[in-house]
């Protein structure tokens, strides 16, 4: 490299470093957001939903931010600084980082856009929300296209402002339907209030109704081409900028392993501490601290949260090669190895949690206990499509010996 070549890069790598937020201050916000969600933690499960001031706080902290580009203001956030953003929250309340995982991700969607459509969705400034299922029907009308449906899991709709939602579609230069992403303002949807649910109430995910609303050619995300190609519609964007150097679902998906890692942290810690104090009276008030069974327990469980810890690492380590390559997509076998992965922390997550509570017995299950509030919530996270322990096993396995994968995760 010249000596002109070293002063541009240095004086790039200064920028960069320059407009980087602070990390320190990132995770005192987290535990703010997360304090803030474990306060309404039992309220908000009643009620299902969070007050206002949760979402508030997240977009306060500037965490939907986290992963925008930096050209429409983003934070140009690391992606292991974002691991202990959301496992942080997690570690408070798992339907809190839920939708500070969600409210930060789904700007990603909104970054491939034609670049019309991100700078009318950045420029307003709100919140996001989006259902991926690809079950609503279109029509076109004009140079738009009308939309209908219904569409339901739509997790931080009522605080957002923006909603995607999946259909399988047409656009003008089309060979036949595919997968996309028509994006919509909240005023065009209809609110469904059906989230009535085992875990994960506060999160407010209710379905969304939409009678022929009209989406414009530019807020429509043709997402079956991004997936195959990696590359956001319309050109114009910084191949530089960290987003647009990663597999796009590969890194939409990240989240759900750190918000079970983070719960499935704070029940071992309960475990622990209940487990010291624990004077068990029909057993002459023996210590629960001297039975060899609880001992074994948290000895195997801390091993699963080291386990964990280990393929959460193991998913960023790929992701950040990526980055570092500009590789921007998978084969299938590498798709499929982060389903697995993402399989595995959410059933063990799921499965620390049943075990928690079924050892620590009665004082576990009165509702709104936190034992019993992290196991529902856990459970609930590894109950969503992109969790799930056969599905994930399944596509994998596929995928080695030589087999197509999972079409979308």
């Amino acid at each position: 490299m010249t000596g002109r070549g070293r002063k541009i890069r240095m004086e790039k790598n200064r920028i960069l470093l320059e407009n980087k937020p602070d990390i320190a201050t990132l995770l005192a916000k987290a535990e703010e957001v997360g304090r803030l969600a474990e306060e309404e933690a039992s309220e908000a499960d009643r009620n299902a939903r969070f007050s206002d001031r949760v979402a508030k706080a997240i977009k306060d902290a500037e965490f939907h931010k986290l992963l925008r580009p930096k050209r429409y203001g983003g934070l140009l956030v690391d992606l292991r600084t974002y691991r202990e953003i959301i496992r942080t929250v997690a570690r408070h309340s798992v339907a809190g980082a839920w939708l500070t995982y969600f409210y930060s991700m789904h700007e990603v969607w909104a970054a491939y856009l034609d670049p019309k459509g991100r700078e009318e969705i950045f420029g307003q400034g709100g919140l996001l929300a989006d259902v991926v299922a690809p079950v609503g029907r279109v029509e076109k009308d004009g140079e738009g296209y009308r939309l209908y449906g219904q569409w339901n899991f739509c997790s931080g709709v009522l605080h957002s402002d923006w909603i995607a939602l999946g259909a399988m579609m047409e656009l003008p230069d089309s060979n036949g339907p595919e997968y996309c992403l028509l994006a919509l303002p909240k005023s065009d949807v209809k609110i469904v209030e059906n989230w009535n649910t085992i875990g994960l109430r506060a999160s407010g995910s209710n379905g969304v109704l939409v009678e022929g609303a009209y989406v414009p050619l530019h807020r429509i995300l043709p997402a079956g081409r991004v997936m195959a190609d990696g590359k956001p519609v319309g050109g114009d964007y910084d191949e530089n900028d960290p987003v647009y150097r990663i597999p796009f679902m590969p890194l939409f998906l990240l989240g759900f392993p750190l918000v079970s890692l983070g719960g499935a942290e704070r029940l071992v810690s309960l475990f622990q501490e209940r487990t010291e104090k624990r004077i068990r009276v029909f057993k002459a008030g023996a210590k629960e601290k001297d039975s060899a069974a609880s001992q074994r327990l948290l000895a195997e469980m801390k091993t699963e949260l080291n386990a964990m810890e280990g393929i959460v690492e193991q998913y960023i380590r790929q992701l950040e090669a990526c980055q570092k390559e500009g590789k921007t997509v998978m084969n299938d076998m590498e798709r499929e190895q982060l389903f697995a992965w993402r399989g595995y922390v959410a059933k063990t997550s799921a499965n620390i949690a049943v075990r928690t509570m079924l050892t620590l017995g009665g004082n576990s299950i009165f509702k709104g206990d936190p034992v019993e509030l992290f196991t529902r919530d856990l459970l609930a996270v590894a109950a969503h499509p992109n969790s799930l322990w056969e599905d994930a096993m399944a596509a994998y396995g596929r995928t080695l010996f030589g087999l197509p994968g999972d079409p979308v995760w």
